[in-house]
């Protein structure tokens, strides 16, 4: 697929970058190169900014991995990488165009962002943990902290270090099984699976376990093979090697797992079982949402009612795949949205109603086990 200036210019009109009067002719000095075999760079110009475009299908919104892509040009630009402009309360990166999924980052040679400038001046450590540096209070700019990883700095600000005394108090986790190459947990509502691109001040399930694992150990993701929405409760699986993770995220992959989810939806489906087997792709009106897409990724889900009530029903689920929010997808595309679901659904609970009930993996040395976290009282209760 060929990108011209064409291309270029709807790119940056989508992210807000430049009005209607700006057209192909206005884009100068392009510049392709290929980071990786499975993406391409573009650099130009429009007028006196500088810009590069990321094609990657295989990004998924990771905002470490776009910068990674994007420095491999040369570490003489010091790219910013946009956001789309919102349209939820989530921050998303990828643009759907042309059946691609295309970053836009914007060079500021006169400035770096804070976490960048760390690594570049200071190096010894990753961007993310940069980022819990800042976060944290232990970095100052020309003598006064700085909360934001996002900062600007340019060369002539001073930055210094300092050890701040923090204790970051863990949620209350359940651990359901360890061993020298998993920890399984019970992961509560609120708690976020990683941090995603610039880090909040808040515990997560990676914190949890960065002390125990090797695997990813310089990310913002250490540990981390597959992911719960912060909205979602039980079962979640850790790694604490790279040999673990290898052949875990293989069967992952291979859908040789089998996962099991309770839910409680509004209303109750017309069938009692069925299987969902519906397309899923991004919503190109809401980037960081997704839609029932018949030309999106093959997407296959198995219901079953369990319980019924007057206006809402428990429901086993029982996905095929596993696409992003598919559960929440097709649930509200039968009619019968999650409760609680503040994307997909209508009716606001306390919390999101789904929990990941069971998790059967193959466990290294050969050893199958099911893991299960049991569904909380409270799917009964609002029945």
């Amino acid at each position: 697929m060929k990108f011209d200036s064409s291309d270029l210019v709807a790119i940056l009109r989508m992210f807000h970058e430049v009005q209607d009067d700006v057209m192909p002719r206005h884009i100068e000095r392009i510049s392709k190169s290929k980071p990786h075999e499975k993406n391409v760079l573009i650099r130009f110009a429009v007028g006196k900014k500088n810009y590069a475009v990321l094609i990657d299908g295989a990004a998924e919104d990771d905002e470490d991995y776009v910068y990674e892509m994007a420095l491999e040009s040369g570490k003489e630009h010091f790219y910013v990488l946009l956001p789309l402009p919102q349209h939820t309360s989530l921050t998303t990166y990828a643009l759907p165009y042309r059946a691609k999924e295309v970053y836009l980052l914007r060079d500021e040679p006169q400035s770096a962002r804070l976490d960048l400038a760390l690594v570049e001046r200071f190096g010894g450590e990753s961007r993310s943990t940069y980022q819990k540096r800042i976060s944290r209070g232990e970095v100052l700019i020309n003598g006064e902290v700085e909360l934001s990883s996002k900062r600007a700095v340019k060369d002539s600000d001073v930055i210094t270090i300092q050890s701040v005394e923090t204790a970051i108090e863990a949620t209350e986790v359940e651990v359901i099984y360890e061993d020298d190459n998993v920890v399984v947990i019970n992961k509560p509502v609120g708690l976020l699976t990683h941090a995603k691109g610039a880090l909040a001040e808040e515990y997560t399930a990676a914190d949890f376990v960065k002390d125990k694992t090797s695997y990813k150990a310089d990310t913002n993701r250490p540990g981390i093979i597959h992911r719960l929405d912060r909205d979602t409760s039980g079962v979640l699986l850790m790694v604490k090697n790279d040999e673990a993770a290898s052949m875990i995220s293989k069967q992952f992959t291979n859908r040789t797992t089998k996962k099991t989810y309770a839910a409680v939806v509004s209303g109750t489906p017309e069938q009692e079982k069925a299987k969902i087997d519906l397309p899923i792709g991004r919503n190109p009106s809401a980037p960081s949402t997704f839609r029932v897409d018949a030309s999106g990724k093959t997407a296959e889900t198995v219901y079953e009612v369990e319980e019924v009530g007057d206006t809402h029903t428990l429901v086993t689920l029982k996905p095929r795949t596993g696409r992003t929010h598919q559960l929440r997808v097709h649930m509200a595309y039968i009619g019968t949205p999650i409760l609680g679901d503040k994307v997909y659904g209508k009716e606001s609970a306390d919390r999101m109603y789904l929990h990941a009930h069971k998790l059967e993996i193959t466990l290294p040395g050969g050893i199958r086990k099911v893991f299960e976290a049991p569904v909380p009282a409270s799917f009964h209760e609002v029945i």
